[in-house]
Formats: structure tokens, sequence, C-alpha cells
């Protein structure tokens, strides 16, 4: 089973111009999120997909010289971003993750794909709610080219898997049961304001370790309240 990661990233950000880049302890969040992605046990490529537009020549220049392999191609259509980058490498399952997400769990996404290898549906359920910005997914590349087929509103072409979870009876899926020391939903460890900057940037800072475990980053937040309480006031955007 090929199967590879996606890391969606863009310069340009409502909220938060510049995100991806900003230092994030001795290097910066893009690092954070390259370096994880490449500790997933059984997966053969990690991918940066960034837009067309001039701003995004930086996300760019950063992959050569870090001799990171990305593919550019539209910013809205995020899908069709996915599909064509996919399309280079012709994988069984494609894993989309964020670039905002610089604590992506590598561990328990190597117990996702070795799920994977084992069942091979099209798509992996969570049982249990994680703190924002530790959750992956992975969609095989068929059912990814059904989505991108069929689903045509604004909101499957920017959340690419949307879809699939809005009809879930098109897709044969199977679950996989989060942790209980990954259960954490009133954690945010995302990137989108200054306030969870202030945040991953504290946790960054605690650690010294890119590759620390996604699971004692949830306890060093729930044993300082102080820190985790820096961003628990900022509310997801929705999706329209």
């Amino acid at each position: 089973m090929k199967t590879i990661v996606i890391i969606q990233a863009r310069f340009g950000s409502t909220r938060l111009p510049g995100k991806v880049l900003k230092p994030l302890g001795n290097v910066d969040v893009l690092t954070y999120d390259v370096e994880r992605c490449k500790q997933i046990k059984g997966v053969s490529e990690v991918i940066i997909a960034t837009s067309t537009l001039p701003q995004d020549d930086v996300i760019v220049e950063w992959c050569e010289k870090h001799g990171v392999k990305y593919f550019r191609g539209s910013e809205q259509d995020v899908l069709n971003l996915y599909v064509q980058c996919a399309k280079q490498y012709q994988p069984d399952y494609v894993m989309r993750v964020t670039s905002d997400c610089p604590f992506v769990d590598y561990e328990m996404s190597s117990e996702m794909v070795a799920l994977m290898e084992q069942a091979r549906k099209d798509i992996i359920l969570l049982e249990g709610e994680l703190p924002r910005g530790l959750a992956v997914e992975i969609i095989s590349y068929e059912a990814l080219l059904k989505i991108h087929r069929i689903g045509q509103e604004p909101r499957h072409r920017e959340h690419v898997t949307y879809y699939a979870y809005e009809f879930p009876e098109e897709f044969k899926a199977v679950t996989y049961k989060v942790p209980s020391n990954r259960i954490a939903p009133e954690l945010r460890i995302t990137l989108d304001t200054e306030e969870d900057y202030a945040l991953i940037r504290a946790v960054a800072e605690h650690f010294q370790n890119p590759l620390v475990s996604s699971a004692d980053v949830i306890q060093y937040l729930k044993e300082t309240p102080e820190v985790a309480k820096l961003n628990a006031h900022i509310k997801q955007k929705p999706v329209i």
C-alpha cells in the first residue's frame, strides 16, 4: 500500500498572514509540520501543496532550501490541488495535513496508516474527540477522485474531504478509536490567530523538541491552564 502525505500550505491568511513560516522554537512552523510528518510510519512521500500565487513563492523557496518536494496549483480549489498533486505519485492512499497544525500527531497517524493497510476502506473515521490541530485524514486515492468528480459545492472544493463526511453512505469507512490520552476537545493546538501563536510558541519553548509526543503536549497543557487559556476563547471559522 502506497501512502503519501500532502501538506497544504499558503503564505496568505486572513487572520494571521505568513503564519506557516513564523519562528517556532529554533526553526519555523513549516519545519515542525514536515519533520513530524516524516516520522509517520508507512508513508512514502511528504509533499507540500501550495498555490501558484506570487505570494506563495516564499513557500516554494522554503521547500527548495530544505529539500522538500512541492506542488503548485489552485488556491481556491484545494480539492483540485490535492488531486493534481496526488496524480504525480499515483498513491493508494492520501493523508491530508494542514500546515497550521505544527504538533500533528505522528504516532497516532502511524497507527491509522497501519489500520488502513489492514482494512483497505475509503476513509478513516475517528471515534473520540481530539484537540483541534492534532488530527490527520486518510482517504483512498479512488475516493478522492470520486469526490473531485461529484463534490461541486464551494465547501467541497475548499475542504477536500468534506463531501465524504457529508454523505457517508457513499463511502466505506473504518473507525479508529482515539487513545484516551489524546481525548481533549477543549484544547486548541492549531495556528490561526496571534493567540494561537502564543500558545504553540509556549509549547515549543517548553519542550525544545519538534518531535515531542502529542500526548506530552496535551498533558503539559492540562497541567498548565494558564497556557491553555491563551487561545481558549478563539472560535473556529465555520464551514460555509
